[in-house]
């Protein structure tokens, strides 16, 4: 998973991203919440975990804005108010779910993966397509128009990451961070060469086109240009 901590509690932030990172997830971090909105506006999150009470713009406010800018990643609030009444208001404000500090990490890691299984189709979650292209992450198996198609690691992780988010337009930043785990600019051209690569496997021969290079920006998968 990729996940966004807004928290400005600066041991509990870093607690909380040593134990999911230790857990083999990507984890962004935001010290506030105007730091916050803004990288989840920005970075396509799996999940979002947002302390409530934040410097700058409090955590409902947060998710109040993120739901009316139209976007829904699942969000797990974290705050020290428990009452009733401050669970339903933060459900209501667009939460997902709600957990209470002091919290046990093992509790708060389940609730993270039983929020991304709830975005997940429901019919079988191993299996991504579109148009004649289909991929098994189980198998790793990948065919076009019933052609196998043979790709290196990364090119696999690639072409999942761009299934599970179709249509979207990806900067190379966001490919860098969200793909290969870099939060910082190898200044290398290795997105340009996997994309590359991947294009020739996957449309060379094949109709219509699946990877599309938007001019100025980046990349996305769509069955139209």
């Amino acid at each position: 998973m990729h996940i966004l901590v807004i928290e400005d509690d600066s041991e509990a932030a870093a607690y909380l991203c040593k134990g999911l990172t230790e857990s083999g997830h990507s984890v962004d971090h935001a010290g506030d919440g105007n730091e916050g909105l803004h990288l989840a506006l920005s970075v396509v999150y799996d999940v979002l975990v947002i302390d409530r009470m934040l410097p700058g713009r409090d955590g409902l406010s947060v998710i109040a804005m993120l739901r009316a800018g139209g976007v829904q990643t699942p969000v797990l609030v974290l705050s020290a108010l428990g009452e009733v009444d401050d669970r339903v208001a933060g459900l209501r404000a667009g939460g997902d779910d709600y957990l209470v500090k002091p919290y046990a990490f093992s509790e708060l890691l389940a609730r993270l993966e039983a929020l991304t299984r709830r975005m997940l189709p429901q019919m079988d979650e191993f299996r991504l397509s579109m148009a004649d292209l289909s991929m098994d992450t189980r198998t790793h198996e990948v065919r076009r128009d019933g052609q196998k198609i043979h790709l290196q690691p990364m090119e696999f992780r690639l072409l999942e990451f761009l299934l599970r988010k179709p249509n979207q337009v990806f900067t190379r930043t966001m490919l860098l961070e969200q793909v290969w785990g870099y939060h910082f600019n190898p200044q290398t051209n290795v997105i340009d060469v996997h994309v590359s690569r991947l294009r020739r496997k996957i449309d060379n021969g094949f109709d219509p086109p699946l990877l599309h290079t938007v001019r100025g920006t980046g990349y996305k998968l769509s069955e139209t240009p």
